[in-house]
């Protein structure tokens, strides 16, 4: 902040020659500026610093923050919670010390009504709310609901912003000026001065664990915080994760349920399409372009859930076979017709789409498979009386993007809704009735323990997007394989069904949440090298002091993705049956990992309860 000083006195014509000082000078007059009020008035850094290096103007500090609190009201008509929304919020308002509270709700059950009624309380104390959300998509209509309800300033972080941004909350978190911090997992380490509760929504989410660099999980973490800070800490969720599951069953949390959608909506039907033998046209068959034709018909929106983006995943050759794959990973191609190109999803790496077989020489390649970009297409084809929207990564990167075409969507520009993972979660859609899952039999069959539970939990929360209103919803699902058990247990049953099925399972075969895993990856251009790195790794881990029958050591193997950017990749799992046990077998054998002769040669990382296993 910039205040006059010796330009009150300034003679008119004194800094002539440099007139946009003595602009600074008369602006200054009329009191203290902010800098960027200063920088947005067009006056630049250099222009102020040369100023102030002639004594006509000092830098102050800023004003004490404003106690927020004073101005704390309710700014909306709060809707009537039901009995279940109401037991939840008496629960958790009953102590405002540290309790960890799972709020398992099915979609469209009011848990944001939850939150705002736990939030009253906190910010009527003086006290901040720490609100975390898996996706930055997310995180633009969360503070639109939060700002609705309360007249109090709230702080947004997530990557999406610049530096000056993130420095911004950053400092109206620690200095009280910010009564609500909403973000994504990073905010977790916003130095809030008084924090009053913890909200974590849609606490499943893959997100919420930090991959690279500094690894952590932003769920876990942040029960650990609320336990150090002494405060209640709130899970929410459509579909919890096993381990919290498990964590609440065992009394370790406390366990509420919302099991009936909020106001007028009731659950939408469900259904399973088979598409065995039928002529698919870009991956949609006739039964369920009837269904959308019928719903379009009376004025509905109808959103089709498709996990992957571009036009094709696959460009092969009609006469030979070959396949358009990446030189530098064990991946094929993604085929983007809209641009021309080839594009690996693993690497980055790009190249033009080729007119020839680069085996044969044929000029007969074609796509196999269909992606987000064709599937959009299709349906412009289909029905060309109807508006088409498509959001995925690629057309959502620029700023603002996401934002402006959900406001769309709320205003019934777009008839036909087309999203990857990015509209599978947490959006209220009200005039949504249909909600069809293109292609889910690729997630039916994988070698990660973990698949059939990130499955339930998306087609439970794709699910969740139809009949959130008024009008009834209508779900389907097309696969070839009608008959698999996990579909038929989450069509006729439901998640909690699925979850008890899938944790006894993990109970016999001693999976997580029933055992600790820590996976030690290894990669280089070196395939030898990094194969013998862990094989040394794994003769350090055997050989710790706190022997134990239960645990054991698997590898090393080949990554499932065994080949990415050019760099051979090995992993190697280590499981204990207990969290204590695998810490210390870690903490005595990371400094003899580090001494390993090839440890400086290959680059290799220790990731604690992976949620990734490629």
């Amino acid at each position: 902040m910039a205040a006059i000083q010796l330009g009150e006195d300034l003679p008119a014509g004194a800094l002539s020659r440099a007139p946009k000082q003595e602009q600074l000078v008369t602006a200054l007059k009329t009191g203290s500026m902010e800098h960027s009020v200063l920088s947005e008035a067009g006056f630049t850094s250099p222009v102020i610093k040369a100023v102030n290096e002639k004594g006509f103007i000092e830098p102050c500090a800023p004003p004490p923050p404003k106690p927020w609190v004073k101005g704390f009201e309710i700014t909306e008509e709060k809707p009537k919670l039901n009995h279940e929304q109401a037991m939840a919020v008496a629960t958790i308002n009953a102590n405002s010390e540290f309790g960890c509270y799972l709020v398992e709700g099915v979609t469209g059950s009011g848990k944001t009504e939850v939150y705002l009624n736990l939030l009253e309380p906190v910010l009527a104390r003086g006290q901040q709310a720490l609100i975390l959300v898996p996706e930055i998509g997310l995180t633009p209509q969360t503070i639109s609901r939060f700002a609705r309800r309360f007249s109090v300033p709230i702080a947004v972080m997530h990557s999406g912003l610049n530096e000056t941004e993130r420095l911004t909350a950053w400092l109206d978190a620690r200095d009280n000026r910010a009564a609500i911090i909403i973000g994504t997992r990073s905010a977790l380490f916003s130095p809030t001065k008084q924090t009053g509760i913890i909200i974590i929504d849609e606490e499943h989410d893959g997100s919420y664990k930090q991959q690279d660099s500094f690894r952590y999980h932003a769920r876990d973490l942040a029960v650990l915080r609320a336990r150090e800070e002494n405060i209640p800490i709130v899970l929410g969720s459509a579909t919890p994760s096993l381990e919290t599951l498990h964590n609440a069953q065992s009394g370790k949390y406390h366990y509420l349920t919302l099991s009936h959608r909020a106001g007028n909506a009731v659950k939408a039907k469900h259904g399973i399409l088979d598409i065995r033998g039928l002529h698919l046209e870009a991956g949609l068959s006739a039964p369920l372009l009837a269904e959308m034709r019928n719903q379009l018909s009376q004025g509905n929106q109808v959103m089709l859930f498709l996990n992957r983006r571009g036009y094709s995943p696959a460009l092969i050759c009609h006469e030979c076979g070959w396949l358009a794959e990446c030189k530098r990973c064990d991946a094929y191609f993604t085929l983007y017709q809209n641009y021309q190109e080839l594009r690996c999803h693993h690497c980055t790496a790009q190249k033009p789409v080729p007119h020839q077989c680069e085996q044969c020489g044929s000029t007969q390649l074609m796509s196999v498979g269909v992606g987000t970009e064709q599937l959009e297409q299709q349906l412009e084809t289909l029905f060309p009386e109807y508006k088409t929207i498509r959001i995925d990564r690629d057309n959502t990167r620029r700023k603002g993007a996401l934002e402006n075409y959900l406001q769309a969507i709320h205003n019934n520009e777009y008839q036909i809704l087309i999203g990857t993972q990015m509209l599978a979660k947490g959006h209220h859609f009200p005039n949504v009735t249909l909600v069809a899952l293109v292609d889910v039999d690729s997630s039916l069959f994988s070698n990660d323990f973990r698949a059939p539970e990130r499955l339930a939990q998306l087609f439970v929360q794709v699910a969740g997007r139809a009949g959130r209103a008024s009008k009834p919803g209508l779900v389907l699902l097309q696969t070839h394989h009608p008959e698999h058990a996990l579909l038929q247990a989450l069509v006729q049953k439901g998640y909690q069904d699925f979850s008890v099925n899938a944790l006894t399972e993990r109970k016999q075969a001693m999976l997580p949440p029933y055992s600790y895993f820590a996976l030690l990856r290894a990669e280089g251009f070196d395939n030898e090298q990094v194969e013998q790195f862990l094989y040394q790794a794994r003769t350090v881990l055997d050989a710790s002091p706190f022997d134990d029958d239960e645990c054991a050591t698997l590898g090393p193997a080949p990554a499932p993705l065994a080949r990415r950017a050019g760099k051979f990749r090995w992993q190697l799992i280590f499981q204990a049956p207990n969290r204590r046990l695998l810490q210390q077998r870690l903490t005595i054998a990371l400094p003899a990992l580090l001494q390993l002769p090839l440890a400086k040669k290959v680059r290799w990382s220790l990731d604690v309860e992976p949620q990734d296993m490629n």
